[in-house]
């Protein structure tokens, strides 16, 4: 007779009839079926592997993700203008990215900017995932910042000087950061209003003419209408606006609708367009405008025509031969769905020329590059690049040298004149070159018997432009021209000699790239408005308004116990509010209020230890440890200077952060001191947890019910101002603190302070932060991001059982985004203090634009797919390293992967696509007039107030009773998105149901329907959105762990 020990409440009792042997189960051992589940899940390496070296050459090429070097056949690239920039990020990416910045004090990026952009901030939004307030940075120095994100050479301008280039990870992609914010904003569906201060300008009816609508000319008309000018006309000779940007720059590296955004932008400022009107006819001179009264002309026309040689003369297009003003243009109106409405009204259709056969480009720059990939994507089969000069010295960003080389076989030929084209049959044939040579002073010269000669069917030339047009010459008259065909200007006002005319861009001669031509309408506008307003020139800097929307405009103040906050963003008390100097800068900075360090009676007076702080884990944390106490400096000094910034700032509040040990006449001494200086409020420091508690203060008081209670009513008896009772969270309960702070009659309580903790270990067993020759440490308070999730709970834990009393949020608000969880959970205000420490006071700017944001879009979600967003998250589109891709399937409808044969098969399929549908099928529409007519009437819906969002969380906090087991979801993997790393797979083995397989062939994980819904794969995979959680459609059967009994 066998027996069993069965559990039965308190009591155990014997159970007949059992044994381990009447089981056939091994319910230790995985089953045959998990086994084969598991077969690609890393297991601890017990020796080496050895594959012979043809094996691994013949199974590498399985799994690559570019194409194999050295294969014959070229990829395809006819029709194809798809993005391909390198620096292009996701959101992932963007914030992975923006965290490595260290947002240094007087950044040098932001001096190597021509445009004086404020990169740091902008890097800090992002990190923040504050998206409107870093394009709000951006635009508000670059009218034109996702084109100058997409074209800018930084790795030459602000990139160059990034601190991080002394470190072995390099500098940031600042160039991608701002290319991914920008576009962010871009689908926001907000537009650009004036500024508000801009209302009152004097002679805001001056008269403003700007010619060419290209970037110089869109920067310096957005500043105009910024400052309030009500007259500004823009004349440009085409059907559209945006010049080189829509001409010039292939759709591959700048799409024409975010040229079109930029326009549209300018154009919400009131700013009027008149097109098909060219300087140089009967209606357009410089003369012309001034006699029919303009106040101001800017002249932004860039430079029209190409530098050519006499070898080129009487060349036609039908011959074979393009200059870089002819062919680029052709491209642009071939490739760019919607660049021109008119032509679209008109049936006017383009295409892009076609190029069958070998071309070569004469030129080393910018445009030259541009000119040969454009090539490649209008049909020819090979071509080269040739420039006088080595390949040291090509002025193009060095990743588009990259592509072009490595992904798209242009092939250079450096060092070579061209010195004749070879023509046979009216049709080019060939060129002949003559090999140069560079002196030591780094003048080319030419090599007179090296010759060389090169089969080509097209010719174009891109080295440069001028100004060569009589016509146009005579219609700047009287303005100055040298002898380079440039306008001479004032380099510091850009002015003319010709009173009331300016000039910039490339037809003035001092930048040669686009974010210097957006700089010089930066200029010019200053200057413009200098004159109108009676100023000297270049003597007084006009200050110029920011990017301005209705986002703006939202109202973020909050009223609580009688008091009015600007905002709910205020300095906890601690390092930030070190002195009262401090305090004075953060108001300035626009915090709302700011708490005290905490002031104690004399005779409690600390002595600090150092070193004292630390941070947690690694840089990117914004977590804190500290074993800092309280304030160092007399009670009498923080009491006259609560007095004086009171004067100085009297719509900021100053709640004073207090202590003292168990006795009633310390508290009321105290208390009313503070309340009597001025104070708005009192904070009731009952929580730090560290060395003050050795003298029975701070947490050792805050942890007692009682205590808490006593002190309230003591305080409360000796002030009439609203005080709060500071909570640590280091005690079992905090509701019952919390409730034992409302029995004694104060107004509400701040959650949290820090969490007593241990810093760190080293290895030796030391600590750090040490003190003395000992190395001695103490246990401190973790403070910022790590202890959110306490906070949190605190919060909405205290919120749910007390509604009525107020409470200030503390613990790890690091973003506007945080700030409005902390919100949801229950919380009025919100304390900051390890956010500062990590960056300074500036942030607060970052903070307040992103709860205005996400307030706004809330209330008026973006056009299209408004309720996918997350916040400021848009939804993420199908893509591979950051770039949109396609769904695309094989004959056995299985998804394509990106490596390996699905690689090849995908590029082939692609090619077949753009040869058979175009070269635009992947563009969207572009929007109509009406479309845009019906963005700058809209009228947005107002925001909600922070009063109503407070505890709208708690509606769906609740016990886990509560939640409902039947309405079970399971995982879904996009395998679009998936990059195949297995990170779910081995997740799901080793800590989870073993419900993912991952196919030894092909890479690709799939959830099996014994998928429990944990969600820990959607948690540890690294692609946003790859893994969703679905409802279940299957029954939900839990496995129970049943096992089998033997018939014996």
């Amino acid at each position: 007779m066998y027996r069993r020990f069965c559990a039965d409440r308190v009591k155990v009792k014997f159970v007949e009839g059992w044994s381990l042997r009447h089981f056939s189960d091994h319910v230790s051992k995985d089953s045959p079926e998990i086994k084969k589940v598991l077969e690609l899940n890393p297991r601890a390496k017990r020796q080496c592997r050895m594959v012979p070296t043809a094996q691994v050459k013949e199974e590498r090429k399985f799994w690559m993700r570019v194409r194999e070097k050295g294969l014959q056949e070229r990829p395809s690239l006819l029709n194809n203008f798809e993005a391909v920039g390198d620096t292009t990020l996701s959101e992932r990416a963007a914030l992975k990215e923006a965290a490595r910045c260290l947002k240094c004090a007087d950044a040098p990026c932001q001096k190597a900017c021509p445009t004086q952009i404020d990169i740091a901030h902008f890097i800090g939004c992002i990190a923040s995932k504050n998206y409107y307030g870093a394009a709000k940075a951006i635009f508000s120095d670059n009218p034109l910042g996702i084109t100058c994100g997409m074209v800018c050479p930084t790795g030459d301008l602000c990139e160059s000087s990034c601190n991080l280039h002394a470190t072995e990870e390099g500098p940031i992609n600042i160039g991608g950061l701002q290319q991914f914010a920008t576009d962010v904003f871009r689908r926001m569906g907000v537009r650009q209003v004036v500024p508000p201060e801009a209302l009152n300008l004097k002679n805001a009816d001056k008269k403003i003419a700007l010619i060419g609508g290209g970037p110089t000319s869109l920067s310096c008309a957005t500043f105009l209408g910024r400052l309030g000018y009500k007259d500004i006309t823009i004349y440009e000779e085409n059907e559209y606006a945006g010049g080189l940007s829509a001409l010039e720059i292939p759709q591959y590296r700048l799409p024409i609708d975010v040229v079109n955004f930029e326009v549209n932008l300018v154009r919400q400022l009131g700013v009027q367009f008149k097109y098909g009107i060219k300087l140089g006819s009967e209606d357009l001179s410089v003369q012309k405008l001034l006699m029919e009264g303009f106040d101001a002309v800017y002249l932004g026309i860039g430079l029209p025509d190409p530098v050519s040689l006499p070898i080129f003369k009487d060349l036609t297009a039908q011959m074979g031969y393009y200059s870089s003003k002819t062919f680029l243009p052709k491209v642009s109106r071939g490739s760019k769905l919607g660049l021109c409405a008119g032509c679209k009204k008109n049936n006017i259709q383009f295409e892009i020329p076609e190029l069958d056969g070998n071309v070569v480009v004469i030129g080393g720059g910018r445009t030259a590059f541009s000119c040969a990939r454009c090539a490649l994507r209008c049909g020819a089969k090979r071509v080269y690049v040739a420039f006088l000069h080595g390949t040291s010295n090509i002025h193009v960003i060095p990743k588009q040298v990259r592509q072009a080389i490595e992904k798209e076989y242009v092939e250079l030929l450096p060092y070579l004149m061209p010195t004749k084209v070879v023509v046979r049959d009216d049709k080019i044939a060939g060129m002949e070159f003559h090999r140069t040579t560079q002196t030591v002073e780094g003048n080319i010269e030419m090599v007179e018997d090296e010759k060389m000669s090169l089969q080509v069917d097209y010719v174009i030339s891109a080295f440069g432009s001028t100004l060569a047009n009589n016509q146009l010459k005579k219609a700047l008259y009287p303005v100055e021209i040298d002898e380079q065909s440039r306008v001479k200007v004032d380099p510091k006002t850009l002015a003319t000699n010709v009173p009331r005319v300016f000039c910039g861009g490339d037809l003035a001669g001092i930048g040669h790239t686009v974010v210097e031509a957006v700089n010089d309408g930066k200029v010019a506008a200053c200057s413009i408005h200098c004159m109108l307003q009676g100023k000297k020139l270049g003597m007084e800097p006009a200050e110029l308004p920011l990017f301005h929307t209705e986002i703006d405009t939202v109202d973020i103040s909050v009223e609580v116990n009688g008091l009015k906050y600007l905002n709910p963003f205020g300095l906890a008390s601690g390092p930030t509010t070190t002195s009262a100097a401090m305090c004075r800068r953060a108001f300035e900075d626009g915090w709302a209020f700011a708490v005290t360090r905490t002031v104690v009676l004399d005779k409690d007076e600390v002595t600090n230890v150092s070193p004292r702080i630390a941070r947690v884990v690694n840089h990117q944390q914004g977590s804190f440890m500290n074993i800092d106490l309280v304030s160092e400096k007399k009670a009498d000094y923080w009491f006259c200077a609560i007095n004086q910034l009171k004067k100085d700032f009297p719509k900021h509040r100053i709640i004073c952060s207090i202590m003292c040990g168990y006795r009633e006449s310390d508290w009321v001494e105290l208390a009313t001191l503070a309340a009597n200086c001025g104070s708005d409020a009192l904070e009731l420091n009952l929580s730090s947890p560290h060395g003050v508690t050795e003298k029975g203060l701070g947490m050792r008081l805050g942890q007692n019910p009682k205590v808490v209670a006593d002190i309230c009513r003591w305080v409360r008896g000796a002030i009439k101002i609203p005080f709060y009772v500071k909570l640590t969270p280091n005690v079992t309960d905090i509701v019952k603190i919390a409730q034992a702070a409302v029995n004694g009659m104060a107004n509400g309580v701040t959650a949290i302070n820090t969490v007593s903790s241990l810093m760190d270990l080293r290895a030796d067993g030391s600590p750090w932060p040490a003190v003395g020759a000992e190395q001695l440490t103490s246990y401190g308070g973790m403070s910022g991001t790590a202890i959110r999730p306490l906070a949190l709970r605190a919060i909405s834990a205290i919120a749910e059982k007390l509604p009525s009393i107020s409470i200030l949020g503390a613990g790890g608000v690091q973003s506007g985004e945080t700030a409005l969880q902390f919100i949801h959970a229950g919380a009025s205000l919100v304390e900051i203090s390890s956010a500062v420490l990590n960056q300074n006071f500036a942030i607060i700017e970052n903070y307040c634009s992103s709860l205005r944001a996400l307030l706004y879009l809330k209330a008026n979600p973006p056009p299209g797919d408004g309720h996918l967003w997350d916040g400021q998250s848009p939804p993420q589109p199908l893509h591979q390293r950051g770039k949109p891709i396609l769904s695309l399937r094989n004959l056995k409808n299985q998804p394509l992967g990106f490596f390996g044969a699905d690689l090849c098969e995908r590029e082939a399929t692609m090619e077949q696509l753009y040869d058979i549908c175009g070269s635009n099928f992947t563009q969207p529409d572009p929007p109509t007039e009406e479309q845009h007519l019906a963005v700058m009437c809209m009228e947005p819906k107002p925001a909600s107030k922070l009063a109503k969002l407070r505890g709208a969380a708690l509606k769906h906090i609740g016990s886990f009773k509560a939640l409902d087991v039947k309405q079970q979801q399971v995982s879904l993997i996009n395998d679009d998105l998936c990059i195949n790393c297995g990170k779910c797979y081995m997740a799901c083995c080793d800590a989870g149901y073993q419900a993912i397989t991952f196919d030894k062939d092909t890479h690709k994980p799939l959830v099996g329907d014994n998928c429990t819904g944990c969600s820990l794969c959607h948690s540890v995979c690294p692609i946003i959105d790859c893994i969703r959680m679905v409802p279940k459609k299957i029954p939900h059967v839990v496995n129970r762990g049943s096992i089998k009994q033997s018939e014996d």
